[in-house]
């Protein structure tokens, strides 16, 4: 889409400790067009050289929570994973949710889980709050897969970093120019699997998203008192604590004169 947003290697900011940040404004803004669940807008914030500076292009993705951790591996079967995952969690493979995109390259991956038994949840956009939803316990969802979006993929890293979940990923570029972007990071072979460490080093993350849309993980803006309030419900993690705040705020839009109109 052509939504705002900050390029690769931009630099803003008037100064002060040097640190890295990942930001999607508005992550789902077909969902919001269309008023369907799951949008959500969402930060990452760690210090300079701790984020992978990833390319705006494709990423295969594989993410879980804590007790899944370190039973993962995305070169292996979609089989397999589920297999591992069901018997870290305790649960049978038929009690494993997996969040897919609703996308024509993931067909096999989703008759894969529906022949291994798993209950499938398709999504028409934004995969960064299902993989942070896969390490909150009442959410209902146990598993990321997929292919999205590559900054995408290093804010659920992020998320998971603070939340102690896991995640591997591959960079999949589609054209000769990706390619040459991918292998000037460093990333030569785009079978190269990438580990939570690699998307997101160091343990001094902070993590920050309010739901926009209701979702697994946040519920959506609700705007009363004739439009000129509204209600908001956002969580923030940092790594190094392993806090997790989960926060509701009522927003006087009237005292915010850049926000006022929207709800008139």
């Amino acid at each position: 889409d052509e939504a705002t947003m900050l390029y690769s290697g931009e630099r803003v900011g008037a100064g002060g400790d040097p640190v890295d940040v990942a930001v999607v404004p508005l992550e789902g803004t077909n969902l919001v067009a269309k008023g369907l669940p799951g949008a959500i807008a969402v930060v990452a914030v760690a210090p300079r050289g701790c984020l992978l500076h990833a390319p705006d292009m494709y990423m295969e993705k594989i993410a879980v929570g804590p007790q899944a951790a370190g039973c993962i591996d995305i070169t292996a079967s979609v089989t397999a994973n589920l297999r591992w995952v069901a018997r870290a969690k305790n649960k049978d493979v038929s009690d494993l949710t997996v969040v897919i995109l609703d996308r024509e390259r993931h067909r096999k991956i989703i008759q894969e889980c529906r022949e291994a038994g798993a209950r499938i949840k398709l999504i028409s956009d934004g995969d960064v709050a299902p993989a942070v939803a896969a390490c909150i316990e009442d959410t209902g969802v146990d598993m990321l897969l997929g292919i999205g979006g590559a900054p995408e993929g290093v804010l659920a890293a992020a998320a998971l970093k603070c939340l102690g979940g896991d995640m591997q990923a591959r960079l999949r570029p589609e054209n000769e120019e990706e390619l040459a972007r991918m292998q000037a990071m460093g990333i030569k072979d785009p079978d190269q699997v990438l580990l939570l460490d690699d998307l997101c080093k160091g343990d001094d993350v902070i993590f920050a998203a309010t739901g926009i849309t209701d979702g697994d993980l946040l519920r959506g803006v609700r705007y009363f008192g004739q439009g000129r309030m509204a209600r908001t419900h956002s969580v923030v993690m940092r790594s190094k604590t392993g806090t997790v705040r989960f926060i509701e705020a009522t927003h006087r839009l009237e005292r915010k004169p850049q926000f006022a109109r929207v709800g008139e």
